[in-house]
């Protein structure tokens, strides 16, 4: 009796400890900020990583995001697979006409294969570049404080190389409006 009331305390206290680590990596002001990445800054290096990451275009040709650099940019890490990520693409899209009159940018970077961000994109199009970066686009989300490891993740970048918001998670597009209107 003694060793099944252990095993069941052992089973909560680690069922506990489990919601206790998923609460602290998601921890929501009032306006639905997570509070954790805004009160964390994305460091430097995660932007000049950015500039030299090694990207693909859709065909499989490198290409360089060195581009972007001195434009104010919102990048937008996504994948074919992520329900979230397409649902978003849209006002994604949308938002990039709006803006492009005020030289901000929209990219994304397909954290999937050539092969499969080629198929969607013949499916549904999408007027903003959209790059290849492979499975380490994951590690270069996580250098811009993306933890979790989950898709979409967006980063907004002024003219500057400042970065000036993240979101985990499908965008709001009140939220990065906001943002967007004060570059």
């Amino acid at each position: 009796m003694k060793t099944k009331r252990i095993l069941a305390c052992a089973v909560v206290a680690m069922i506990a400890a489990g919601v206790g680590v998923l609460t602290g990596h998601s921890v929501l002001n009032a306006d639905g900020v997570d509070v954790a990445q805004a009160a964390q800054p994305a460091p430097q290096s995660a932007v000049t990583q950015l500039w030299t990451a090694p990207v693909t275009n859709p065909d499989g040709k490198p290409q360089s995001l060195s581009l972007f650099k001195g434009h104010p940019v919102v990048i937008n890490f996504w994948a074919s697979w992520c329900g979230p990520c397409v649902e978003e693409m849209p006002t994604l899209a949308q938002l990039h006409r709006e803006y492009a009159k005020k030289g901000i940018e929209f990219v994304g970077l397909g954290v999937d294969s050539d092969k499969n961000v080629k198929a969607f994109l013949q499916k549904v199009p999408v007027d903003y570049p959209v790059y290849v970066i492979g499975f380490g686009g994951a590690d270069l989300a996580r250098a811009f404080g993306n933890n979790a490891g989950g898709l979409p993740y967006t980063v907004v970048i002024d003219a500057n190389g400042n970065v000036r918001s993240t979101k985990l998670g499908q965008i709001q597009p009140k939220e990065l409006k906001q943002t967007l209107d004060a570059l």
